[in-house]
């Protein structure tokens, strides 16, 4: 395979020898295989470059060195801690320094950054021309998320969808209490009360004391989504009421919910430690309330971070089939506790026949490109090269080699039909190997899920009852006032909760929300839900 390459190259730089010998050129734009190998004249493109990543990409990364040797370009990785990365990319920002290629983590923050003047346009034909692959990914299993990324008719962010996002949050109980209580998974509010007061009041864990709860932060979720909402996120959630849009956390029902919570949190169900959440540093998906048996129900994480040791085969560095290992929260769990077993419940069905659990919308982010970038004739174009052969190659081989590594070397194929593959040792013992090796620098791109793990996700539908957010992007006054307001939404229901404000006070704090920015976002999110056209 390697000297395959190498023939290839050779080949190629005899025929462009030879087409300069007659007066040829190279167009502009070429994505063929051509352009990709690069003359000489691109070697001056250092294109700074920010991605997701767990642990910093050393500067010899193998895989950095492969794509800068390919497109014949010096590649600048930004080490931005994932858990940080807005506060450092600002800085950077404050500096005076945008990167070329331009990850914005969270979809709001698109207009932020273009309002700043730290975005550049990305006109749709350059797009199109350069990243053929990435496009047709979008087009086919993402159609009109194109257009999340326009502010005033222009594209600024290309859209980051996740297709695992089809899968909501899970409800998961303790089956183990479950089992000793004589109880089934709940399917209905009331019967999911019944089962909250039997885990506070009837020793479940069998120590003989009384040091159990029902549920903390995440599980309020499941509640208010019994009333059709989503409360508890780091976003405003917003849902569809009589063809307008409207913030789930105001709605009149959700006095209602409150009413069931409040009364919980005073007969002693809801852990009193619920006001600093159920995660207690670290990994923030662990759900340290749960693991360490003060809950037995939790509505936080994902389906990959529940997977119980044996849940489905999975394969070993061999390509043997065996029982998949325990993950995150199911891994802790057990190694506190090995007789602690899980169990995933369907959201709780709610007084109207609501119910659902949160969910994180497909457009998970934006890819962009910085302001700075082209000022240099040609740089969009190679950058945009770039993306598209590490984020959606259509050559199988090569497109696993920009996530894994080297094939053969960190990776090789177990079963290719099936798209089966195992990670080679020593590899698969390291975390974060594809960090360090400078691997999966892309964008992740909407392709139907295939994976063992999400084979089983689908078995447990996952896919039904999710609450998305309807609004899609950022407007003006959502980034004006969203902090303010989900700082106030969180107070109140928090006060509320524990009793230190009345019941009615849930209509003061609607007219405080409205008064503090409330009016002015939700009259521009319906602006702008009215404008998309599969709603207008």
């Amino acid at each position: 395979m390697k000297m395959n390459r190498l023939q290839s190259l050779s080949f190629l730089l005899l025929l462009m020898m030879l087409m300069s010998a007659v007066g040829g050129c190279e167009a502009p734009g070429d994505t063929g295989e051509t352009a990709q190998a690069a003359p000489a004249r691109d070697s001056a493109y250092t294109i700074s470059w920010t991605m997701h990543q767990n642990e910093p990409v050393p500067e010899d990364a193998q895989m950095i060195e492969y794509i800068e040797d390919k497109f014949k370009v010096d590649l600048d990785v930004w080490n931005l801690e994932n858990n940080k990365y807005e506060a450092l990319l600002n800085l950077k920002l404050a500096q005076g320094q945008i990167p070329d290629l331009f990850r914005i983590r969270q979809p709001q923050d698109l207009l932020k950054y273009e309002s700043q003047g730290a975005l550049a346009e990305i006109p749709k034909d350059i797009l199109l021309h350069n990243a053929p692959n990435l496009m047709q990914a979008i087009h086919h299993n993402a159609p009109g998320y194109l257009n999340y990324g326009e502010i005033g008719g222009k594209l600024y962010g290309i859209p980051v969808v996740n297709p695992t996002n089809i899968y909501r949050i899970p409800v998961v109980y303790r089956k183990d209490w479950l089992d000793k209580l004589g109880l089934k998974v709940p399917e209905t509010l009331a019967e999911f009360e019944k089962v909250l007061y039997a885990f506070t009041n009837n020793d479940p864990d069998g120590n003989g004391k009384k040091d159990t709860y029902g549920l903390s932060s995440e599980g309020m979720n499941v509640v208010f989504g019994a009333f059709g909402q989503i409360v508890f996120a780091d976003q405003l959630y917003f849902n569809v009421k009589d063809q307008n849009l409207v913030i789930g956390a105001l709605e009149p029902e959700m006095k209602e919910a409150l009413g069931l919570l409040r009364k919980w949190y005073k007969d002693g169900i809801i852990d009193p430690e619920f006001i600093t959440g159920e995660n207690k540093g670290g990994y923030k998906h662990l759900s340290h309330a749960f693991i360490n048996g003060r809950i037995g129900m939790t509505s936080m994480g994902n389906y990959y971070h529940w997977i119980q040791a044996g849940d489905y085969m999975d394969l070993d560095p061999t390509g043997k089939e065996v029982p998949v290992e325990a993950t995150f929260n199911a891994r802790e769990l057990a190694a506190k506790n090995k007789d602690a077993r899980i169990i995933f419940g369907q959201p709780v069905t709610g007084p109207q026949g609501k119910s659902g659990s949160k969910a994180y919308d497909m457009l998970m982010s934006f890819t962009a490109i910085g302001a700075d970038a082209v000022k240099e004739p040609g740089k969009l174009e190679k950058i945009l090269q770039i993306l598209d052969y590490v984020s959606a190659n259509p050559d199988e081989d090569e497109a696993m080699s920009m996530l894994y590594g080297i094939q053969g070397v960190h990776w090789e194929w177990s079963d290719k039909s099936k798209g089966d593959f195992m990670i080679l040792p020593p590899f698969d013992a390291i975390t974060n190997y594809t960090n360090r090796i400078g691997a999966g620098i892309g964008m992740t791109v909407p392709r139907k899920p295939m994976g063992r793990r999400e084979q089983w996700a689908s078995t447990l539908g996952l896919d039904k009852n999710g609450i998305y957010n309807a609004m899609k992007v950022s407007t003006p006054s959502l980034m004006k006032y969203s902090a303010g307001l989900i700082k106030l939404k969180n107070k109140a229901y928090i006060s509320i909760i524990t009793g230190d404000q009345p019941l009615d006070y849930f209509d003061s704090f609607f007219k405080e929300f409205m008064g503090a920015g409330g009016k002015q976002v939700l009259q521009e999110a319906n602006d702008w839900y009215h404008m998309e056209p599969e709603n207008g």
